[in-house]
């Protein structure tokens, strides 16, 4: 299988867990995704863990230190750009807010972490010696990144003046499903937060590709992960579940949608 070796501008490029016990974390999504670890010393007694699916790399994971306390275990989702300080420059003219201001990542790249003006974060990545994922849609691999938002309109425009990207509203059954494209590719979804879901805030959820829903979920369960939204067939797409690790991160897995026995 091919090594992914330079991401396109425009493309979510690299998922990375922020949690409060690694070692749980590690040992959950290892024994869910089949994911292998490389550890290293990252300063201050703290250790980054990068995830490998075989010999690629595929994401990323650390322990919170205690000036993130405030904040609960999540995925971040980072989207690969030409220019990390003209990325944060232009969000800031669009209505984001810097988060973080651009900053090298030593001689592996160069980011910044942008708050949409709804209140979603992505981080956005200016490669050097690391590329980011080496493997993507494969099963254990990142494959789509979807944005819950309260309001959809103004989030289009954000996002789409951000990143170049097109926007593609499509009708799913009760509600309006809007596919990002980068050029003919898509590039990620974005979905408008009901009042269903309740107090949801607008947040940038992970998706990763695995070969069965349903069995991935029932191994996510007996590892001590929850389930927030069952597997659910979305026709002509596949069959998804929404989760969460031990920690409380959430995430999604998707895989081929269910055979009829």
């Amino acid at each position: 299988m091919a090594t992914i070796t330079q991401h396109a501008p425009g493309t979510f490029c690299w998922p990375e867990l922020a949690t409060t016990d690694q070692a749980r974390a590690k040992e959950f999504y290892a024994r869910l995704f089949g994911w292998s670890f490389d550890d290293s010393p990252s300063g201050e007694g703290q250790v980054y863990t990068m995830l490998k699916l075989g010999e690629r790399p595929v994401g990323a994971l650390f322990q919170m230190g205690k000036e993130q306390q405030d904040k609960p275990p999540h995925w971040a989702s980072y989207v690969a750009v030409t220019s990390a300080d003209e990325t944060a420059a232009t969000a800031k003219q669009l209505g984001g807010k810097l988060m973080m201001e651009p900053f090298d990542v030593m001689d592996v790249g160069r980011m910044a972490v942008i708050q949409d003006p709804q209140g979603a974060v992505v981080a956005v990545w200016q490669a050097k010696k690391h590329t980011g994922a080496g493997v993507l849609d494969e099963p254990g691999a990142l494959c789509w990144t979807e944005l819950m938002t309260s309001d959809t309109a103004s989030a289009a425009r954000f996002y789409t003046g951000l990143f170049g990207w097109t926007s593609e509203a499509k009708p799913m059954g009760p509600t309006t499903y809007t596919v990002f494209k980068r050029g003919e590719k898509s590039a990620g979804g974005m979905m408008g937060i009901s009042p269903e879901m309740g107090p949801v805030p607008p947040h940038w959820l992970a998706y990763f590709a695995v070969g069965d829903c349903d069995e991935s979920v029932a191994e996510a369960i007996m590892l001590g992960g929850q389930v927030m939204v069952p597997p659910t067939d979305v026709p002509g797409v596949g069959r998804y579940a929404i989760l969460t690790d031990p920690q409380g991160a959430a995430f999604a897995v998707i895989g081929e949608p269910k055979k009829e026995s």
